[in-house]
């Protein structure tokens, strides 16, 4: 038995802990990259309605000045036209995000429903799953997105509440096309 004495080993040096968590973000990340077909379905509490629509997510790898910040770029469109986009106004039919990165948090340099910056807390289930926790204005999102079958397919579930009530919850199912 090895005694530990020293706050060098307690702590691992450094910042470590930090390190290893982001190594495995960027492991988890990396695996996302490519073009999804993401068949979504919405269920709009408001409305009493659901929606199913299919979308394409492209997920790309930016350069980064830090080699401990990721950084990537999220594009999604619609496979055709829906009503959806319509009747829904807030929601965004095509755009473009970028975020990075850092220590166990996703910078957004927009959110879906909106144009504000903010954080996402990432939370790490498994080596296959991660949960990220948004909020921002009135609105307070989880996310779950869990890999399957050698990172071939996605599952996507959204809650999203807006000022304590629940509105949004959302079904991703989403294959990947091109890597």
């Amino acid at each position: 038995m090895v005694a530990i004495n020293s706050k060098k080993n307690l702590h691992f040096g450094e910042n470590p802990p930090e390190i290893h968590l982001n190594s495995n973000l960027k492991r988890w990340f990396s695996r996302n990259i490519g073009l999804w077909k993401s068949n979504r379905t919405y269920f709009l509490n408001e409305e009493q309605k659901t929606y199913n629509l299919i979308m394409n997510l492209n997920i790309e790898s930016l350069k980064s000045k830090s080699e401990w910040e990721s950084h990537y770029k999220f594009t999604w469109y619609p496979e055709k036209k829906y009503n959806f986009f319509n009747e829904n106004p807030q929601y965004k039919e095509r755009g473009e995000m970028s975020a990075f990165l850092k220590g166990h948090q996703l910078f957004r340099e927009n959110f879906y429903l909106s144009n504000v910056e903010g954080i996402s807390n990432i939370k790490q289930v498994d080596e296959h799953e991660m949960i990220f926790e948004s909020s921002y204005k009135d609105w307070y999102i989880i996310e779950h997105t869990r890999l399957v079958d050698s990172d071939k397919y996605r599952f996507r579930v959204i809650y999203s509440w807006n000022q304590n009530k629940l509105k949004i919850v959302e079904n991703h199912h989403e294959i990947k096309i091109i890597k």
